[in-house]
This record gives C-alpha cells, structure tokens and sequence, in this order.
C-alpha cells in the first residue's frame, strides 16, 4: 500500500512539473491578400511573433495563387533542415505549395530553430513587395 501511495505522489509531481514547463501552442492566422485593382499586395499581419511549436496559418484571402516562401540566404544548414521539415507538402527548398484559392489553409508548426527573424515572400507576388518576417522567441 505505501509503494502505491508513493508512486501516486511520485506520478503526481511529474504531472505537475511537465504542466509547469509545457506552454500551450498557440496559433498565428495570417491572411494573404492581394488585388491589383487597389495595388495592394500584402500578408496581414507582415510581423509575426511566435515560439517553437506554435502553428502558423497561412490563410487565402484574396488575389490567389499565393505562396510562402522563406529567404534561405542567411540561413544556417540546421536551421533551412529545420524550416524545410516543419512545411508540410513543400514545392521547393522552404517553399509552400502554391495556393491556388481563396479560403485555402497552409499551416506550419514552427521548428525549433535559433531565435531570429526569419523574412518570407510570396512568391507569384515578390515583384509587387508581397513580404513578411516570422520572428521566433
């Protein structure tokens, strides 16, 4: 009987200490939008503040085919393993699939990659400044 109270209190304070250390993911929508009619080109929010584990929504609001796309220049050979790892379906090195309509979802959970910023583009968009930057905590 000691050992099974033991061990509830033993499990007990494990629970605890990983409820304590654990953060709860939070999700990060960025809309993507774009008509040429107002020549406005933008993701909204440009700026996004996230940490690792957290999701990014890429979301089509107007003016598809869009794309994410990450500037690979300055990275680090473990971090572009990392970017590329963490985008699901990619077209090419951190690159999105093209999204092709308005209300498509691309979702990426942020890898575990140096704090940083960390710019991106949209690709069929890049002449008209289509930009963002993913700063990670």
């Amino acid at each position: 009987m000691r050992f099974m109270v033991r061990m509830l209190f033993v499990s007990l304070g494990l629970a605890i200490c990983v409820a304590a250390s654990g953060r709860a993911q939070t999700s990060h929508v960025v809309r993507l939008i774009a008509n040429p009619k107002s020549d406005t080109y933008r993701f909204e929010p440009a700026q996004v503040q996230a940490r690792p584990n957290d999701v990014v929504v890429f979301q089509v609001v107007s003016g598809a085919p869009h794309s994410v796309v990450f500037e690979g220049k300055d990275l680090g050979p473990a971090a572009r393993v990392a970017l590329n790892s963490a985008m699901p379906n990619r077209s090419g090195d951190l690159s999105s699939p093209l999204l092709t309509t308005s209300g498509t979802e691309y979702r990426m959970t942020v890898p575990q990659v140096p704090p940083g910023q960390y710019p991106f583009y949209c690709l069929p968009h890049r002449a008209y400044d289509m930009r963002g930057t993913l700063t990670i905590k």
